[in-house]
């Protein structure tokens, strides 16, 4: 037999299911992430709070979902930075200040996605699977480099990609912490940006240029 559930109402679906995703955000960069409420999101959308499990099983399912689609989006916004990658300084550079620009404009995703503000929340297998591609994407990007002679850390892809993500996210959390009102590009943790790149650069790249072979 045919089915007789409408478009709309499958549209209809997904538009509500949106706002309670954006509902819960608004509410995450208010008051902080571990303080999602689902009665509070309930009264935002405009339904009770019992009728939100229509639409998430759980406040942690509604956790996962938020997480899934920001990994999704600090990803793609990754690969389009990837386009234009400029040489290995610029190419650190870009992605330190990347890091914390996101991190600035959408501060609940970072908390979510880089932290662990909620107590007994695991991100799903599919969520999960978002996050263990972007940490393959970013050793597959220092290998490049690395096969490429641009920098020559001296250690393997793992550790030289790591200590990248220990600066970018020290920076970014002491920022957080210290100026959560700086703006993007602002404050004193941002203007250190170009100095650790400065001592990247004094380790890692080669006086004499790219050395074809890389890893040395």
């Amino acid at each position: 037999m045919t089915s007789l559930v409408l478009p709309h109402r499958r549209h209809g679906f997904a538009v509500t299911r949106q706002q309670i995703i954006e509902a819960a955000r608004e509410i995450m960069r208010e008051e902080g992430v571990g303080a999602l409420s689902l009665h509070e999101v309930a009264r935002r959308v405009g339904m009770k709070a019992p009728s939100l499990y229509t639409y998430f099983e759980s406040k942690h399912a509604l956790y996962d979902e938020v997480f899934r689609l920001g990994m999704q989006k600090y990803r793609a916004e990754v690969e389009e930075l990837e386009r234009n990658p400029g040489d290995g300084p610029g190419s650190l550079e870009a992605s330190i200040r990347h890091y914390m620009r996101f991190a600035d404009e959408n501060p609940e995703l970072y908390s979510l996605l880089f932290e662990r503000p909620v107590p007994g929340f695991e991100p799903s297998a599919a969520s999960m699977a978002e996050a263990e591609g972007l940490l393959a994407d970013a050793g597959a990007r220092v290998n490049a480099l690395l096969d490429a002679g641009t920098i020559r850390s001296g250690l393997p892809v793992d550790q030289t990609r790591d200590i990248v993500i220990v600066l970018m996210h020290g920076l970014t959390s002491l920022k957080r912490a210290n100026e959560p009102e700086a703006g993007a590009g602002e404050g004193r943790f941002d203007a250190l940006v170009p100095h650790i790149v400065a001592l990247l650069r004094a380790a890692w790249m080669p006086e004499d240029g790219p050395v074809p072979g890389g890893h040395q």
